[in-house]
C-alpha cells in the first residue's frame, strides 16, 4: 500500500503544535506499517531526520505554501498531480488541509476550530481561507482525526459531522521532556534568571494565547507579592503582536520578564523543568501540549478554564478565568506561596499524564488507517 502524507509542517528547528504532532505520529507510524510505502510530500527540501525509515520517500512539491493563495495552489494542483503520479492509495494530512480535486481517500486531522471562535485573532486572508475551505475539507474527508473530545464536539456542531466519522487520538510528550534534579534547576536559573524562581509560558505569541493578559496579571502579582520571581516567555512572536508589545513596554515590572523566543526541544526541557510553574492563559485550545509537557517535567500548572484545557489537566492544575486579570494574578500568588499545593499538583500530574502518550496516539491513527483500507 502506498500512503501519501502532507509533511509541510516537518520543519527543522521549528516543530511546535501541529509540527510536533506530525513528527511524533509519523516516526512511529512508518515502523508500525513496515509493509507499506510512505511518500512524504514537502513544500521545501526536508531534513534527512524526517525520513524516518527505509519505507519513506521524500518528495518536494513547489511552491512553498506559506500563504492562502499558495495553500490553494499546493493542495488543489501540486498535491492531486502528485497523488496520481505516485499511485497513492490513501492520503494522510495532519494540518487541517486536504485536496478537493482528488478521489484518493483522505484521513484529515483537524486540531481545533479556533478560527471560527476568534476570527479577529487571524490575518484577514488566513481567516477567509479557513472559513471557506475547512467545512468542505471536513465533508470531503473519509475520516477525521482530532486531539480532544472538546474539538470533536466542536467539529460535529459546526459542520454537522456524525460522531462515527471523528476519532479522538490525543497528543503526547516527547522524550526530551523530563524532570530536573535540584542542581540542574539551579544551573538553569543561574543561566536565565540570575538564580530567581520564575513562571514560564510556552507557546507562540499571538492574541488567542492571551499574553497581553498574562503580562498585566504578572504586573499585578509583582505589586502584591514582593519577591524576585520572574516571568519567562518561550516561543516565537507570531502575528498581531502590537498590543502585546505595547503592554510589555508599559509594564512596571518589565525588567522581570524574559522573552527567550523559540527554543530547541532539549533547551525547552531545561527551561520548563526548572520553572516554579507553567502558566498557560490561552483563550482557546484544541489540546494544549505545553500542559502535558509540564506534567511530564513535574512542574505545577496554572491554566485557563476554557475549551479543552481542563480536559487535558483535570485535577492537575489551578484554573482561572482568562478574562479576569486579577484572578490570574491571584492564582500566581497562590501557587508561589504554597509549597504543599505545588507538590499536590505535581502528584496529580503524574497520574494524569499517563492518559497521553505518542505511542497511544500513533496506535489510534493506525487503527483508523486500517479501517479506512478495509
Amino acid at each position: 500500500m502506498r500512503i501519501g502524507v502532507n509533511a509541510r509542517f516537518l520543519l527543522e528547528g521549528k516543530l511546535e503544535g501541529i509540527g510536533l504532532f506530525t513528527h511524533e505520529v509519523l516516526k512511529r507510524l512508518v515502523h508500525l506499517m513496515p509493509e507499506s510505502e510512505f511518500i512524504f510530500f514537502f513544500d521545501r527540501a526536508p531534513s534527512e531526520k524526517f525520513l524516518y525509515a527505509k519505507n519513506v520517500q521524500g518528495v518536494v512539491l513547489p511552491p512553498q505554501a506559506r500563504h492562502p493563495i499558495l495553500w490553494y495552489w499546493w493542495f488543489e494542483h501540486s498535491i492531486p498531480s502528485a497523488l496520481k503520479k505516485y499511485k497513492i492509495d490513501l492520503f494522510l494530512s495532519t494540518d487541517g488541509y486536504l485536496s478537493l480535486k482528488t478521489q484518493v481517500p483522505t484521513i484529515l486531522t483537524i486540531h481545533d476550530l479556533a478560527f471560527v471562535h476568534f476570527k479577529e485573532h487571524l490575518p484577514y486572508l488566513v481567516h477567509r481561507y479557513f472559513n471557506k475551505y475547512t467545512p468542505r475539507f471536513a465533508k470531503k474527508a473519509k475520516h477525521i482525526l482530532t486531539v480532544s473530545e472538546f474539538s470533536k464536539e466542536d467539529i460535529m456542531e459546526q459542520y454537522n459531522i456524525v460522531p462515527e466519522k471523528i476519532t479522538v487520538v490525543g497528543n503526547g510528550c516527547d522524550e526530551n521532556i523530563h524532570p530536573l534534579d535540584e542542581k540542574q534547576k539551579l544551573n538553569v536559573k543561574r543561566h536565565y534568571t540570575d538564580k530567581a524562581s520564575y513562571f514560564v509560558y510556552v507557546g507562540a505569541i499571538h492574541p488567542r494565547k492571551n499574553i497581553k493578559g498574562l503580562l498585566e496579571a504578572f504586573d499585578l502579582f509583582k505589586q502584591h507579592y514582593k519577591s524576585d520571581i520572574k516571568l519567562v516567555l518561550v516561543g516565537r512572536w507570531a502575528w498581531k503582536t502590537s498590543e502585546t508589545k505595547k503592554t510589555f513596554a508599559a509594564m512596571k515590572f518589565a525588567d522581570d520578564v524574559i522573552a527567550l523566543g523559540h527554543l530547541e526541544r532539549e533547551e525547552l526541557s531545561k527551561v520548563l523543568g526548572a520553572a516554579l510553574a507553567l502558566i498557560y492563559p490561552s483563550f482557546f485550545e484544541g489540546f494544549g501540549i505545553p500542559l502535558l509537557e509540564a506534567m511530564y517535567a513535574e512542574v505545577p500548572v496554572l491554566t485557563s478554564e476554557r475549551s479543552s484545557l481542563p480536559e487535558v489537566t483535570d485535577n492537575a492544575a489551578l484554573y482561572f478565568n482568562p478574562d479576569r486579570i486579577g484572578e490570574m494574578g491571584q492564582t500566581m500568588e497562590k501557587i508561589a506561596k504554597d509549597f504543599n499545593l505545588r507538590e499536590q499538583l505535581i502528584e496529580e500530574g503524574k497520574k494524569q499524564r499517563q492518559l497521553f502518550t505518542w505511542d497511544k496516539t500513533a496506535q489510534k491513527v493506525l487503527e483508523v488507517i486500517k479501517a479506512a483500507i478495509q
